[in-house]
C-alpha cells in the first residue's frame, strides 16, 4: 500500500480528532523540572518518573539545591528510575553548568540545550515544544514506533523520522502531533500485540495485522 500525501493527511487528521484533548503525562512546574523529569524518563515509565520527581523536587528543585545534595544523595532520590547511576552523573553535571553559566536557569535555545550533560534530540525537542512553546517533534520510542507502521515518516533513525514528521504534519501542529503519536502508541499502536480492530487509522494503515 501506497502511503500518499492526501492519506498522510487523513492520518494526522484522524489522529487530532480521537487524541486532541491529552496533554503530557509528566508531572512539572516549570522548565528545570521538565528538563529533569525527561532524562529520567529513558527507559522507564512517566509514572514511575512522576513519583521520583515528587520526592526529588520536594527536597531540591533548583539547580543549586540539587549539586548542594552531592551525587551519592541523588542517586538514591533516583535509584528506582532505573539507570539511576548515569542519569544521576548527567543530572549533577548539567545543573553544575546551568548555575555557572545560565544563572539556574534552562536556556530556550535548542542547540544550547543539546550541549547539556545527557541531553538528546528528544529531550531538547520536549523541552523546547512544552516549556517554551516553541514548534517542535520529539521522537521517542512509541512516535518512531507509530510513524514507521504508518508510514506517516519512515527512517532508521529517530532524525531520520523526526525529519520526515516535520514533512508530513503541519508546522503549527508539531508539538501537538508528538502528544498524538504517543498516546496512540500507548494505547493502541503497543510494540507487542498492537489492538489494529480497535485502531481508528485501521482503513489507512500498510502494516494492519
Amino acid at each position: 500500500m501506497r502511503v500518499t500525501k492526501k492519506i498522510k493527511e487523513q492520518m494526522v487528521h484522524i489522529l487530532e480528532e480521537t487524541y486532541h484533548d491529552t496533554k503530557p503525562a509528566l508531572i512539572f512546574r516549570n522548565p528545570f523540572e521538565l528538563l529533569i523529569a525527561v532524562i529520567l524518563s529513558a527507559q522507564c515509565t512517566d509514572k514511575r518518573v512522576n513519583v521520583t520527581t515528587a520526592r526529588l523536587f520536594a527536597k531540591a528543585s533548583t539547580p543549586q539545591n540539587i549539586v548542594d545534595m552531592g551525587i551519592f544523595t541523588l542517586e538514591e532520590e533516583i535509584r528506582d528510575c532505573g539507570l539511576f547511576r548515569n542519569k544521576a552523573k548527567n543530572i549533577m553535571a548539567t545543573c553544575r553548568v546551568l548555575c555557572e553559566e545560565f544563572s539556574g536557569e534552562v536556556p530556550e535555545d535548542f542547540d544550547t540545550l543539546l550541549k547539556l550533560p545527557g541531553v538528546g534530540r528528544k529531550t531538547a525537542n520536549v523541552v523546547t515544544s512544552i516549556a517554551f512553546h516553541r514548534a517542535a517533534i520529539a521522537v521517542d520510542t512509541h512516535v518512531f514506533r507509530v510513524a514507521n507502521r504508518l508510514k506517516l515518516a519512515t527512517g532508521e533513525t529517530p532524525l531520520e523520522v523526526e525529519q520526515g514528521l516535520q514533512k508530513a504534519i503541519p508546522k503549527d501542529k508539531w508539538s501537538q502531533a508528538h502528544h498524538w503519536l504517543i498516546w496512540h502508541g500507548r494505547r493502541v499502536c503497543k510494540s507487542r500485540n498492537p489492538h489494529c480492530t480497535e485502531c481508528p487509522l485501521s482503513e489507512l494503515c500498510p502494516s494492519k495485522i
